[in-house]
């Protein structure tokens, strides 16, 4: 399968003002690109890109005065295939855990697992460990709260969206995440691409999605409380704590958001990528 996918995000600043800005797909999935994953800006404005501590790729540019346009627009290969459902893969101890993945063990900035801990053990204790419990989380954090874009709020912790019963895809990945690590399962926030693939097209705008990932029979598994299916075209851009660590763009001063689209879907064997697309103005819905 081909995907074409890409943003142009605009900002309106009323003077220089440093971005940072985490919009590029992942290292491990560059092997599939037919076409570069390019940030470019218009005006012409130089940006630098590193690699995180998480191996997000970053970059950094300094905005102009007045209106800047940032995009990417490629076409990436994929299997295909659903998200890979390993129901045999097992809960590790916690002194079995590499030392890399102790991290995704404890509470963070969205994920307050302090307030959910005595929650978790009541409602997923007795559980099969391992990819049972996780999918029993999964059910809960799905049914507990609506989906909703009016109800996007970026300061909402996974307490607040359970109390609360409502959000965004964010939401559904912060109550996934910190009760997983209630229950000393290791869990890290995702956000990338994830079209209408395989599922009825929806009406509302393209946005990037969140979704995360746990650690189970060695290896980092794929889980979506939102959908809570299996889902195909899934395209990496950045893992981390929480939304904190995967933040799309963070400012360094005023920065008003004047233009956000977000397209994803499949192509055609012999389609190529067009450069000229228009910036469509709104704010980003998730």
């Amino acid at each position: 399968m081909r995907i074409r996918a890409g943003f142009e995000i605009a900002f309106e600043c009323p003077a220089p003002t440093p971005l940072l800005l985490m919009l590029s797909i992942r290292p491990e999935r560059r092997g599939q690109l037919e076409t570069p994953d390019v940030l470019s800006a218009t005006p012409a404005t130089p940006i630098r890109q590193y690699v995180d501590d998480f191996g997000n790729v970053c970059s950094r540019v300094t905005a102009p005065a007045g209106l800047i346009t940032l995009r990417s627009d490629f076409i990436i290969r994929d299997t295909g295939q659903p998200d890979p459902s390993a129901p045999d893969a097992c809960q590790h101890p916690i002194e079995d855990l590499p030392d890399d993945v102790i991290l995704f063990l404890l509470g963070s900035r969205y994920c307050e697992t302090q307030h959910l801990s005595d929650l978790a053990w009541r409602l997923f204790g007795n559980t099969p460990p391992g990819w049972a419990r996780v999918q029993a989380i999964v059910d809960y954090a799905h049914a507990r709260i609506a989906f909703g874009y009016p109800h996007a709020r970026d300061t909402r912790t996974a307490w607040e969206a359970h109390e609360e019963q409502v959000g965004v895809c964010r939401d559904f990945a912060h109550l996934a995440i910190a009760l997983c690590r209630c229950m000393n399962i290791p869990a890290r926030y995702c956000t990338g691409y994830l079209g209408d693939i395989g599922v009825p097209p929806s009406d509302a705008p393209m946005d990037f999605s969140a979704w995360f990932e746990v650690y189970l029979g060695g290896a980092w598994r794929t889980f979506d409380a939102r959908h809570n299916r299996p889902r195909i075209g899934r395209i990496l851009m950045a893992v981390g704590r929480d939304a904190t660590d995967v933040a799309i763009s963070t400012s360094f001063g005023p920065a008003r958001l004047a233009g956000f689209e977000v397209f994803t879907h499949e192509v055609s064997a012999g389609s190529v990528v067009r450069q000229d697309r228009s910036l469509t103005a709104g704010l980003p819905a998730a």
